[in-house]
Order: structure tokens, then C-alpha cells, then sequence
């Protein structure tokens, strides 16, 4: 199977797979149209019983984007499945080394909100990826995310506790100036995250001032309302992006 629109025309269904780093993120389609979404945790082994049950039937197409290699080669197993490389996104100036989820999400932020873009995914890793007016890839940053930065502390350290992310990061902003221990783990990692994407964005415009901004990931909705109490107006001009990597499996097959 090849990503054509033979196999995915505007009337046929299809699904996508992105393998993230922590989960499997789905979508399935009508053509370009995305139709529903949703997460699976990753296969332990090819088991048809385990299957999501978008799968059920085992009978549509599924266009996979992975950045864990040991899941792609499960998913091999799925009779009409077809991996997507770097070879198939008609970015320039990609080069070889650039994660798929990145590309992806770039080029489908660039095409379903204009160009230049830069795309701010908020997932395991914290990553920038920007690209200009011409869809040629001017580069980006990769850092920690915000529960990577959490498990980093309490694993790497003898007295720091481990945070449950769902229940005790809070609604707004945290306390700046924190007078427990969670309370200063939590101000330390989110102040310097929202710092460096302010950071980020603000280079970004200097060069490219027309530019759209994308937030895409499973923590940009935390993230994106600490920005809007953090810098308001930056928050404003954050557009948020939960699509962006089906934006690009759909653009493909477009």
C-alpha cells in the first residue's frame, strides 16, 4: 500500500497512526476529512485481539508515523499498512535526522494555516520546528517536556517526591515564589518552560513577523492556558493545533 490517492481518495476511508514516545495517537478519515480521534497505549506484541476497535474489520488502509522503532515493527504486522518516511513530506531542507512527528506536524500546520509557521509540540519532548513563506525548514529546538522534566527530578534526585501531573498541577499559574517543596518543583519547570516558549516565539517573529504560531501535543492545552495568564498577548497569537500531524497525514494523501 502506498500513501496515493488511489487507496485515500476524497471518498475512500482511511486511518493514521502517529507512535508517540508514550502512546498511540489515531485518527480516522473520509478523504482529507478528519473524522474522529483518540490514544491507545502501545502493543506489547501483534495480538488481533488487543486491537483498537478502529481496526476491527483489519480492513482499511493505515498510514503509520512512528518515532519508536520497536512499535513500528509491530505494526508491520497490519496487512495494509504503509509507513511513512521523510521521503514522503515535500518539505525542504529537511534533513535526515528530523523526527517524523516534527515533519508531519509542520507540514500540516503550513498547509492548513499558511506559511511561514512555526509549530510548538507539546508532547514527551517540548520541540520547535519552523519553516518560512517557501515551505523550506529553517530548523528548530528540542527540550525536555513538562512530565519528562517532573519524572527527571524525582528519579535523579534522593529527596525531591515524584508529582502526580493529573491531580496537582494547577488550574493557573503556579506561585512563583513557592514555600514548599512540589509547590518550587512546579514553579521551576513551568516559569522556565513558558520562558523559553515566549522565548522562542518572540525570535521566531523578529525574522519572521507574518508568521502563524501552532501549539499541537498532549500538553498544549496546559500549557497554552498557563501562556494566555503567563504573557496574554502571547497567548493570543498561539493558535491551538490538536491536528497538526493528521493535518500533514491528510495533506499527503490530499
Amino acid at each position: 500500500m502506498s500513501l496515493t490517492k488511489s487507496n485515500m481518495s476524497s471518498q475512500s476511508n482511511w486511518l493514521g497512526l502517529m507512535i508517540g514516545n508514550s502512546r498511540l495517537h489515531w485518527a480516522n478519515f473520509c478523504g482529507a476529512r478528519i473524522n474522529i480521534t483518540g490514544d491507545s497505549e502501545h502493543l506489547k506484541a501483534w495480538d488481533d485481539q488487543q486491537l483498537p476497535d478502529l481496526l476491527a474489520h483489519g480492513s482499511l488502509p493505515l498510514a503509520i508515523a512512528s518515532v519508536v522503532p520497536s512499535q513500528t515493527e509491530i505494526w508491520q504486522n497490519y496487512c495494509h499498512a504503509h509507513i511513512i518516511t521523510l521521503e514522503d513530506i515535500p518539505l525542504q531542507g529537511i534533513y535526515p535526522t528530523l523526527g517524523i512527528d516534527r515533519a508531519l506536524a509542520i507540514w500540516g500546520a503550513g498547509t492548513h494555516l499558511g506559511w511561514p509557521i512555526l509549530v510548538i509540540d507539546a508532547g514527551t519532548a517540548l520541540t520547535f520546528t519552523g519553516a518560512d513563506r517557501q515551505k523550506y525548514l529553517q530548523g528548530g529546538a528540542i527540550l525536555p517536556g513538562v512530565k519528562l522534566q517532573f519524572a527527571s527530578l524525582a528519579e535523579k534526585t534522593a529527596a525531591l517526591p515524584s508529582i502526580d501531573l493529573s491531580i496537582n498541577l494547577p488550574v493557573n499559574l503556579p506561585e512563583r515564589w513557592a514555600r514548599n517543596t512540589p509547590d518550587a518543583m512546579q514553579s521551576g519547570i513551568i516559569y522556565t518552560l513558558l520562558a523559553s516558549i515566549r522565548d522562542y516565539v518572540n525570535t521566531w517573529l523578529i525574522q519572521f513577523p507574518d508568521s502563524h504560531i501552532a501549539i499541537t501535543g498532549g500538553d498544549r492545552t496546559l500549557l497554552l492556558n498557563y501562556l494566555k495568564s503567563f504573557d496574554q498577548g502571547l497567548g493570543k497569537k498561539i493558535i491551538d493545533a490538536p491536528h497538526a500531524i493528521f493535518w500533514g497525514m491528510a495533506a499527503l494523501a490530499n
